[in-house]
């Protein structure tokens, strides 16, 4: 396991001044304490802006958007550049050795086209130009960039294997990096303290079990389905534990860089992991 860090950050942390300057503020106590980092980002919100501002439908099932070509090419003129770019800018000024990438820069975000997506009532669906990581993705330049102490930002674009790009959902993307990279943890930050359960308590706790129930039960739904589903993908792949914080709470986050997870938190684990 190394010692890296991989940290995902939802769009809607990115695209206010004040929660944007909470989350660099962090990421800069990590990296000046000696923690290597990547990210990986979203930006829903402001892709629906964009869509609507362009005329496009935005169509979204179970928390995962619907691409079709048109969608595709606002995706990645949202994520890539607008919120990569301001992102990375603003860790610069930060004093964060922060490099803009997406899945298409050497492959490491190398995927395949995603199946149709069954849905809790087992119907099935097609996402068009949504991309799975594939398994022989290649984060080398991920690792090169964090050992020699730069920060990747990587936007959730994906790269297929006949060259054409693909949206894939940041979570998704984030777990699969983890694992390849044998992360010693991910840290998901959003804008809830953590899993809330049907009371809306933060769940300290989960492990694949409780992941099920939190669904079966219609606790969990659209987005969360999504994010505990790519949770549990990545814990099944190998990444040692999972932290979903609130991405509001800058010490919340810089305590996620450490081996405990912060109060208010759910943490995620195996099912071999006991509470």
């Amino acid at each position: 396991m190394s010692a890296l860090l991989v940290l995902k950050f939802g769009g809607e942390l990115l695209e206010d001044p004040a929660r944007l300057a909470t989350v660099v503020g962090a990421v800069a106590a990590m990296t000046a304490q000696g923690t290597p980092v990547a990210i990986v980002h979203g930006g829903g919100k402001e892709i629906d802006a964009a869509l609507k501002v362009a005329g496009i439908p935005k169509q979204q099932v179970e928390g995962l958007r619907i691409t079709d070509d048109r969608t595709l090419d606002v995706v990645v003129s949202v994520l890539a550049g607008t919120i990569n770019t301001r992102f990375v800018g603003a860790l610069t000024t930060a004093g964060v050795k922060a490099v803009g990438l997406t899945g298409a820069d050497a492959a490491c975000g190398l995927v395949d086209p995603a199946p149709p997506h069954r849905m809790v009532d087992g119907t099935q669906v097609d996402l068009q130009r949504v991309g799975i990581p594939a398994d022989d993705a290649d984060p080398a330049v991920v690792s090169l960039l964090a050992d020699r102490g730069f920060v990747p930002v990587i936007a959730c674009i994906g790269l297929g294997r006949d060259g054409r790009l693909y949206n894939v959902n940041a979570d998704t993307f984030a777990g699969h990096l983890a694992a390849r990279l044998g992360a010693r943890r991910l840290t998901i930050a959003g804008t809830t303290a953590g899993v809330l359960d049907e009371a809306g308590v933060t769940v300290p706790m989960l492990d694949p079990a409780g992941i099920d129930a939190l669904i079966a039960s219609g606790t969990a739904t659209a987005g969360m389905i999504a994010k505990l589903r790519s949770c549990e993908q990545a814990l099944a792949a190998g990444v040692h534990d999972v932290v979903i914080v609130d991405g509001l709470d800058g010490r919340a986050l810089e305590s996620a860089a450490r081996s405990d997870a912060p109060a208010r938190a759910t943490r995620l684990v195996p099912a071999t992991v006991k509470a």
